[in-house]
């Protein structure tokens, strides 16, 4: 009887590093807006601004306060997301024409919210970045779509995503061609009431070693109380974020939303304050 040499199994073809890995890109990303805005390398950029555009005199006063601080981001929301259908909405397109009129009177770049596949050309027509929110890190027609705008996306982490989820949804962007991916952790859904939600500060280094994204961080809506943001921000420097994004409100009292979370213009200044410090130091400049 003749012996017949065995088969060999065909070797698993080798699997491509995903786009978010180190692997894939070994040097820190840092991502540009403009010639004078960066996230990543050494430099902490803190976007601020309300968390909604309620109106003209509200949004432009606001952006006054934000850009005396020596901001250069203006986060504003013309489309809000709400748990209660009956809750403020936003303004909508008349919410992008006043960040529009901001942007003009401040020289500030915009930051705002885009909330389905048919508004988010005309929210990218008005932003310098694209926000996508913590409800919508698995909205994939619109992680697609962000993906093909090629400006830059800031993705905020779902309130009960695991890392590799949100990882997965930056890669949604990724593949379509759009390298600006900007990581926001805005806390997590645990048992715990003390705060709005957990700000999960141990993803940070976590992150830093699985990826070559920013990361920045948001402690207004990761803790939902104004006493505990300046903190969590100083918190967040310390851990080695590469930004933050806060809430400031000339009025918190009167606004339509997340007033309680909202930082005053004086607060801001706080915050700008101590986080340099802690910038400082470790090595960094704010």
């Amino acid at each position: 009887m003749v012996a017949t040499a065995t088969p060999k199994k065909p070797e698993a073809e080798k699997k491509a590093a995903p786009l978010y890995s180190l692997e894939s890109h070994p040097s820190p990303s840092v991502v540009k807006v403009g010639e004078d805005v960066a996230f990543g390398g050494r430099q902490v950029t803190i976007i601020a601004g309300p968390c909604a555009v309620e109106s003209r005199e509200q949004t432009v006063e606001t952006a006054r306060h934000v850009r005396d601080a020596g901001m250069k981001v203006l986060r504003g929301g013309a489309y809000k997301p709400r748990t209660s259908p009956y809750s403020f909405q936003g303004l909508g397109r008349e919410g992008l024409a006043i960040l529009e009129a901001a942007k003009r009177e401040t020289g500030l770049k915009i930051i705002t919210e885009a909330m389905d596949v048919d508004e988010i050309a005309r929210v990218a027509e008005t932003a310098d970045i694209v926000q996508l929110g913590s409800r919508n890190m698995q909205n994939f027609s619109l992680l697609k779509r962000a993906g093909q705008l090629r400006k830059p996306v800031l993705l905020k982490r779902g309130a009960s995503a695991t890392l590799d989820e949100f990882l997965l949804a930056a890669e949604y962007i990724l593949s379509e061609g759009n390298p600006d991916v900007i990581l926001c952790e805005r806390g997590i859904r645990t048992f715990d009431n003390h705060s709005r939600n957990t700000l999960d500060l141990n993803i940070i280094p976590v992150l830093k070693e699985k990826t070559h994204l920013p990361v920045i961080v948001d402690p207004s809506h990761g803790t939902g109380r104004r006493g505990s943001v300046i903190p969590m921000a100083r918190a967040a420097v310390a851990a080695g974020a590469d930004g933050l994004i806060v809430e400031v409100h000339y009025d918190p009292a009167s606004a339509l939303c997340d007033g309680k979370q909202s930082l005053r213009p004086s607060d801001l200044r706080d915050l700008v304050r101590q986080c340099r410090g802690v910038a400082e130091a470790i090595g960094r400049t704010l």
